[in-house]
């Protein structure tokens, strides 16, 4: 299972029509109604806004107005081929005057997400935890050097020392010893080496 680290956009002309892809990280399905609406505000006046996405457990796509299965099925395709997830490709779509049919449509559809694709930056990801920990300042060189190789989302400094970290299990273990555990939730986390 992989993911991408950030956005990219890749755009080509077919036949007069722009085709713009648009790749991006996402963490659930509030995110998709924030990306398009971005998107939407970024290309405005586009003809239509394909799109598909899939997060660990869930997936989808959308044709919005083109042929049913000509747009969203084939970038939901491209995805999973790719073994992707908690992404959203959309891919903006300027009609340029001349029709593509069913075949070009696909065709088109599935190169502007296959380019955009390889343009990404792609990571593995295995299972792992979001954690919430607390500790005192005096432990915060031990805290850090056990979480060399793993993600630190957020510090915060009051009393105490407060970092929301996403950790291995192994990694998790050490910690348990000498750090207070807020919140834990299992979450797929980016591996890093």
């Amino acid at each position: 299972m992989k993911s991408i680290i950030n956005k990219e956009v890749f755009e080509i002309t077919i036949r007069n029509s722009k085709f713009i892809g648009i790749i991006e990280p996402i963490e659930g399905r509030n995110d998709i109604k924030n990306i398009l609406s971005e998107i939407k505000n970024e290309y405005k006046n586009a003809t239509h806004y394909c799109y598909a996405f899939t997060l660990v457990n869930d997936k989808g796509f959308s044709d919005d107005g083109e042929p049913n299965k000509t747009a969203g099925l084939p970038i939901l395709q491209l995805i999973e081929s790719e073994d992707l997830v908690n992404v959203i490709v959309v891919v903006v779509r300027y009609f340029g005057g001349i029709k593509l049919g069913p075949g070009g449509l696909i065709r088109a559809y599935s190169s502007t997400t296959r380019e955009v694709i390889n343009k990404s930056n792609k990571i593995d990801l295995i299972d792992g935890y979001e954690v919430s920990i607390n500790f005192p300042y005096t432990l915060e060189k031990e805290v850090n050097y056990i979480l060399k190789n793993s993600i630190i989302k957020k510090k915060l400094y009051e009393q105490d020392c407060t970092y929301i970290i996403e950790v291995t299990k192994d990694v998790l273990d050490s910690l348990t010893n000498i750090v207070t555990i807020n919140s834990k939730r299992e979450k797929i986390i980016p591996k890093i080496n």
